[in-house]
């Protein structure tokens, strides 16, 4: 089944609970929760006090994504909010055994995160240790940027890999996916699809959602 994770960066933060209640009768199976520290990428989003407040105000499990240097030095402030994924980037830390380990020890699913230029290649030897690759199809850091294509080849590379030696590691695609991105990177393999604009843009997040997933 194809899951839409709405990330809340593109959503109203003025009145962010009554977004997430929106957004989830609308039919979102994740929350997608992007942390950025200014360092590893330029902008600066939540942290962890607001986040407390998303996990109060959601019903539907958290998918957070830490766009953050160094991620190691923060996971128990993440990870006290049980997400379902919590995602670090293979090009953030240099101790990612111990990133991996830690997350699995909490419960939460493993998540590896790689940006546009790192190739599948770099990250083969990690597969085994995940549950969820998260290929970015733009530059992180910013919402509302333009899908790049060679993200699709990324995908089916690592689904052939996953599918061939029989892993139980699903693919989530975030950056630039609407309803015409959607197909492709669907066909290429991706289960799980980030889509914040395309659809906190829409007058109706039902009718946005069922346009990506389908």
């Amino acid at each position: 089944m194809i899951q839409i994770a709405p990330s809340l960066l593109a959503a109203d933060f003025g009145c962010l609970a009554e977004e997430i209640n929106k957004i989830e009768l609308a039919g979102a199976h994740l929350h997608h929760v992007d942390v950025m520290d200014g360092m590893f990428v330029p902008n600066i989003s939540f942290g962890p006090v607001v986040i407390e407040a998303i996990a109060q105000a959601a019903k539907k499990p958290l998918d957070i994504h830490l766009m953050i240097e160094k991620p190691e030095r923060y996971l128990a402030d993440y990870l006290k909010f049980k997400p379902k994924y919590l995602t670090v980037h293979f090009e953030a830390t240099t101790e990612l055994a111990n990133v991996v380990a830690t997350i699995r020890e909490a419960g939460s699913g493993v998540g590896l995160s790689i940006k546009p230029d790192t190739p599948v290649a770099a990250i083969i030897p990690w597969l085994d240790k995940i549950d969820l690759l998260l290929v970015m199809s733009v530059e992180p850091g910013f919402g509302g940027q333009k899908f790049q294509p060679q993200a699709i080849e990324k995908i089916s590379e690592a689904k052939a890999y996953i599918e061939e030696h029989d892993l139980q590691v699903k693919i989530e695609v975030d950056g630039g996916i609407d309803a015409i991105t959607s197909p492709q990177v669907i066909a290429a393999g991706a289960e799980i699809l980030v889509a914040g604009s395309a659809i906190y843009s829409q007058s109706s997040y039902a009718i946005a959602i069922e346009k990506i997933i389908g």
